[in-house]
């Protein structure tokens, strides 16, 4: 069956795209959409065209499988081209999604309109490279400048109704797309259709504009080329000529696409996509998940709940007694309304997010929980005594779920009856921000559970990597040597302050010392201090020499930095100083690229020897580990990538 059909509706054509799962930009699918230009001009029954997707999208981008293989034509900025130019007007009808090349196509219709759900996007920063067949060029005559700042070099897409606003849509189709937009297009041609949008006007803004948009979205891109060059190119479309603003942007998009950042984009694109539905997982089917309940309404416990309010399922929230429940509930309604005061949630929204959440301090509450989740104190006898809580009060099938960091989880669910639906699911803080989700089964752990958490991960929108046991797991356990390295550093007479500062040059949102003060310095003593009594021989760090002197941290005015009240900017400390100077052995000599080498080393050396013991199954785990659970740049891949570990 042809990837791209003709019917004719009257003296209209309908051009159907039927490439599944996601209409990508295939050769097939440009050849198809080359040929039906070509036969419907020749048609002279034929007035004008509609431009319709089957399936679950309109065009949603590239074919992700023709990704380093050479193109073959016709290329895609000739087929936009073409579609422009034809001689019957083409009107893209677009329902699902419309990214990338195929937003372009649709640039190249006459004129766009779009399902009420629909949304349109220029994804193409976020795969380290600039759209390549005229979405810097046409997006600014269509919507303006500024529109086309906010689209192309934040790479998000907008919802219809945005779309409209913006100028990207010419209208929105309530009902049925294929009707309404045959009929939108019937009315479209009894009058002028606007020109062109390649011919349209375009103004340019003052040199201030520029400024302070370099500012912005160089802030914003820590790093990353391509949203820079896709401002160079828009530039250039506000600027120079159409033909030399196109041959601009074609060459920044053939620059950009064998650079190792595009390299490192493109690995983390295709680890995230196959992250959420393992291979090994396939034939298994989950576990349904209606109802779920939160033990311990902490921090940690309040984030998971309103990750899970957030993805539509309703939560029983448990905690020891009355006043702790209040405490956890005041927190939950406190994540809603900071959402509400981002604008991210309407008053509404947040509203019936608090609603779906019942309190209770009886576990009697969880019987008929489908999965319950607990995220008490990182103490074993606390947990144990929560896990032969939830053994009675449970179904003997529902997912019992351990939220540990550090504890061996064969440990926590020892004794459990049914220990086939145990498993841990390791959130990381805020719960209902941080993407990562390590999935950590026990031996015992059955597939039906283990698929359960992957599609737990699925529903709350959460990259999951499945993780062995082991202290920390994949990503806790990368931090510990980082961190372990960062204070050899230190100790051979690097300054902190320098060592932050070429993490941050890195990449890194802040540096390893500033991540501990944000965090606080105790929360790894204690763990240490454990072990320690524990029977286990753990040498002192530096770490614990500030927490003995009460330096704890941001929370405590103190940590590795000094803090003014009120303040979070880190200063040089003078008491840090003194405590660490016994222990320091003069001064070392190292610039900020190889300070940010030896402690990305590290990571990935520790990173091979949690692949030589199977706690994880691939590089591109660890690296996805990395990004979306401790802030590892995006564009360097994660440091198997950065290192050329890539498996």
């Amino acid at each position: 069956m042809s990837v791209v059909r003709i019917e004719r509706d009257g003296d209209l054509a309908v051009v159907t795209v039927d490439n599944p799962p996601v209409n990508a930009l295939s050769a097939s699918v440009r050849q198809g959409l080359w040929d039906a230009a070509e036969t419907l001009d020749a048609d002279p029954g034929i007035r004008g065209v509609v431009l319709i997707c089957a399936g679950r999208t309109f065009i949603a981008g590239a074919d992700v499988t023709e990704f380093g293989k050479p193109p073959v034509p016709p290329h895609l900025p000739d087929l936009v081209n073409r579609i422009e130019a034809a001689a019957k007007p083409w009107i893209a009808a677009i329902h699902g999604s419309a990214l990338g090349g195929g937003f372009e196509v649709a640039l190249g219709c006459r004129v766009r309109v779009a399902a009420e759900g629909a949304s349109v996007g220029l994804p193409e920063v976020n795969l380290g490279i600039v759209p390549g067949a005229s979405g810097t060029v046409r997006t600014p005559r269509l919507a303006g400048v500024a529109a086309a700042v906010e689209l192309i070099t934040t790479g998000k897409p907008v919802k219809a109704a945005k779309a409209r606003e913006m100028g990207l849509i010419d209208a929105i189709v309530p009902g049925d797309l294929r009707a309404g937009a045959l009929a939108f297009a019937r009315q479209a041609l009894e009058a002028p259709l606007p020109a062109p949008v390649s011919v349209r006007p375009v103004t340019a803004p003052d040199e201030g504009f520029w400024t302070e948009a370099r500012g912005r979205v160089a802030k914003a891109a820590k790093g990353a080329a391509a949203p820079l060059r896709a401002l160079e190119c828009i530039r250039k479309a506000a600027e120079a000529p159409l033909a030399e603003a196109l041959a601009f942007e074609r060459q920044t998009f053939l620059d950009l696409r064998g650079s190792d950042q595009s390299a490192a984009l493109r690995a983390v694109f295709f680890a995230e996509r196959a992250a959420p539905r393992p291979a090994h997982l396939k034939d298994v089917t989950p576990r349904p998940l209606t109802r779920v309940g939160v033990v311990g309404a902490g921090t940690m416990g309040a984030g998971i709940a309103a990750a899970l309010r957030d993805a539509g399922l309703p939560v029983t929230l448990i905690e020891r007694d009355a006043a702790a429940l209040e405490r956890g509930l005041h927190t939950l309604r406190g994540i809603f309304d900071g959402a509400v005061s981002r604008g991210r949630l309407t008053a509404e929204a947040a509203a019936d997010r608090l609603a779906g959440v019942t309190g209770a301090t009886d576990y009697a509450a969880l019987a008929e929980a489908d999965l319950v989740i607990e995220a008490v104190f990182e103490e074993i006898g606390v947990k144990r005594a929560v896990f032969a809580e939830l053994a009675r009060a449970c179904r003997p099938d529902a997912v019992l779920a351990t939220n540990t960091s550090y504890l061996d989880p064969r440990a926590i669910a020892e004794g459990l009856p049914n220990p086939d639906r145990f498993i841990g699911l390791h959130f990381f803080s805020p719960a209902n921000v941080m993407k990562l989700l390590e999935i950590v089964p026990t031996p015992d752990t059955s597939p039906e559970t283990l698929a359960t958490g992957f599609a737990l991960a699925r529903m709350l929108g959460k990259v999951p990597v499945q993780a062995g046991i082991c202290e920390g797991f994949i990503g806790n356990r990368i931090l510990k040597r980082m961190r372990a390295a960062a204070e050899a550093l230190v100790r051979e007479g690097v300054p902190i302050a320098e060592v932050d500062a070429a993490m941050r040059d890195y990449g890194f949102a802040m540096g390893p010392f500033e991540a501990q003060d944000l965090g606080g310095l105790d929360i790894a003593y204690l763990q240490r201090e454990g072990a320690r009594a524990a029977g286990r021989t753990v040498p002192e760090t530096l770490g614990d020499i500030l927490v003995r002197a009460g330096r704890k941290g941001q929370k405590t005015g103190g940590g590795w930095y000094d803090y003014a009240p009120g303040s979070r900017a880190p200063m040089a400390s003078a008491a840090v100083a003194k405590l660490l100077a016994p222990l320091i052995a003069g001064k070392v000599a190292l610039d900020r690229p190889a300070i940010a080498d030896r402690l990305i080393a590290e990571m990935a050396a520790e990173g091979d020897t949690i692949l030589a013991e199977g706690i994880a199954a691939t590089p591109a785990d660890i690296d996805l580990v990395e990004i979306h659970g401790y802030g590892f740049p995006r564009w360097r891949g994660g440091p198997m990538f950065a290192t050329g570990r890539r498996g």
